[in-house]
């Protein structure tokens, strides 16, 4: 083992110890950028040569480099630059905070002036919100100044409709800001559970009561979202086609990533970590469904399109076990580890008549699996050819399995009975992920067609949060996946797929406006979130994988 230094030199800055025992990690060093350190300077010329010498600490040249004196030298002066760097990237993240809060600010009172002179002789009134429609431009009293705007709002964002409790007060137009109101006219409502009405928009449901919506959010196009602030990102371009899986483990420290030809690749984003698990699986079909063994890294599950379940261990980097579906159930759709058992259930589906949407893929077969004998334990009641079961998801304790399908039904089962104790009508269209809330007494679905909702669980059927994501999730459009979702450790921002080159995260119930990730050059097809860190994964059609820490 032998350590080598690559000093500082201009545009490039501090490079890190190397400490190694193979070769090829200096000739990558020197691949990468040679032909920069060549015209440096005559003093990097005899540097290229070290690759060819059996023992470079013997040479006269780079003896110095090799000493105890050196070593402990360069150790003390990277740590006082490395603390350097560190204080001066805070500093600048902080002002370039600042000064972006600054300009929206400008921009929203700029905004405000001006409507202000347009509307300068009008008085507006509120009590003209009524179930039958809302006026196009309707007045309300600001919530908030603009000084206090979250700095994830954008310029042109657009507050929340309250209904006033005054109806009919004239309000002078220096309380007053106007904004576009959603007609709610001609749109069909649904029961909230509590007697109320749920207005419906275009962009979701808002709860009223009496029929009166109490909130109407305006919709919001694209571009209105803010572009997310990055602390740090990694790209990973070692897959050749398109991604459809990609999946942060238990502990967050490793990554699973699949794609459309039958690979699976195990790595890590973490320079500082050591990459021992790194590998790559050949499965010989397109991948399905990826899931971690949720108490440690030690198992990647792995459901194909031709009914094969793989469990991979990452350790002895061997498959520990090759399992297959019946034949009738050819499409492992999803696969779900226990939280707290040794188990897993895998969901699969018949070949329907081979489409590739979601609303064609034949019936559905949910199987529990014992992860110890690798033996199914049972099959889980869905009656007689139910529809095929989409997405899976585990409360905290596995004691609880919720499961979507493609007729938009939503249903539970009870694990320890094997049995399903509820299940309601949850989407008009196919349902393409479902996700427990952070507390667990919600659940989220994501429809074929964009729409977004949280479910209580508390009270059945009544929707505490909706959303409309279709401009990002084209329905029934021509894709090669299914969109998905992901909550972050907070369960405050939801992360989602999208059939443009950027993923929006919305504030879950929140009044600000979304963010958006930064672009690929692809339709973003998978998407996750770290366990605990603000860390996101999102996998495109362009075959990379990128990791974005956010501030």
């Amino acid at each position: 083992m032998f350590v080598v230094f690559f000093p500082a030199f201009e545009g490039y800055g501090w490079t890190r110890w190397k400490i190694c025992s193979r070769k090829d990690i200096v000739v990558e060093f020197f691949r990468m950028i040679g032909n920069d350190l060549l015209q440096k300077g005559e003093e990097w010329t005899p540097w290229f040569a070290i690759t060819y010498l059996k023992n470079p600490s013997m040479e006269p040249q780079f003896r110095i480099y090799f000493s105890k004196d050196w070593f402990e030298a360069l150790l003390t002066l990277g740590s006082f630059f490395g603390v350097l760097g560190l204080l001066f990237h805070f500093k600048w993240n902080t002002l370039q905070a600042v000064l972006e809060e600054k300009e929206t600010q400008l921009s929203q009172f700029r905004s405000e002036v001006a409507l202000m002179k347009e509307t300068s002789s009008s008085k507006y009134d509120v009590s003209g919100i009524s179930a039958s429609g809302v006026s196009q431009e309707s007045a309300v009293p600001a919530r908030d100044s603009y000084e206090n705007h979250s700095p994830f709002t954008s310029r042109r964002e657009t507050e929340i409709i309250q209904h006033s409790d005054v109806a009919g007060a004239a309000l002078n137009l220096s309380d007053i800001t106007v904004y576009n109101a959603i007609s709610s006219a001609n749109l069909p409502g649904r029961d909230d559970g509590n007697g109320g009405i749920q207005q419906a928009s275009q962009y979701g449901f808002y709860s009223g009561g009496n029929g009166v919506p109490e909130k109407a959010a305006v919709a919001l196009e694209e571009e209105e979202f803010l572009e997310v602030k990055v602390n740090f990102q990694e790209t990973f371009l070692g897959h050749t086609s398109p991604i459809s899986k990609s999946r942060f483990s238990a502990s967050g420290n490793n990554i699973a990533s699949a794609s459309m030809d039958g690979t699976v690749r195990i790595w890590t984003y973490d320079s500082s970590t050591t990459a021992t698990r790194n590998a790559t699986i050949y499965c010989g079909a397109e991948i399905l469904s990826l899931d971690w063994e949720c108490k440690s890294d030690r198992l990647l599950l792995i459901g194909t399109a031709d009914g094969a379940i793989k469990a991979w261990n990452v350790d002895a980097k061997r498959v520990v076990c090759d399992l297959s579906t019946a034949q009738t159930f050819q499409r492992v759709l999803d696969i779900k580890s226990s939280p707290v058992e040794p188990i897993f259930v895998s969901a699969a589906a018949s070949a329907g008549d081979g489409s590739s949407c979601t609303g064609t893929m034949g019936y559905a077969s949910l199987t529990v699996w014992n992860m110890r004998t690798w033996k199914a334990m049972t099959v889980l009641p869905l009656g007689e050819d139910p529809p095929a079961i989409t997405s899976l998801c585990f409360n905290h304790n596995g004691k609880i399995l919720a499961a979507s399908a493609v007729d938009g039904m939503i249903h539970m089962f009870d694990m320890s009975a094997g049995l399903q104790i509820t299940g309601w009508p949850a989407h008009d269209s196919a349902i393409s992920s479902i996700l427990f809330g952070p507390d667990e007494t919600s659940i989220f679905s994501l429809g074929s067609d964009g729409k977004i909702f949280e479910w209580s669980l508390q009270n059945q059927g009544r929707v505490l949060w909706s959303t409309d994501c279709s401009r990002f999730c084209i329905p029934n459009g021509e894709k090669h996946y299914r969109h998905e979702m992901a909550l972050d450790a907070t369960g405050k921002r939801l992360l989602v797929t999208s059939d443009s080159v950027r993923s929006p995260i919305y504030q879950v119930r929140g009044y600000s406006n979304g963010l958006k990730t930064l672009p690929h050059s692809g339709a973003i097809t998978t998407v996750d979130w770290h366990p605990t860190l603000p860390l996101f994964l999102t996998g495109s059609s362009d075959h990379s994988v990128r990791v974005t820490s956010i501030l």
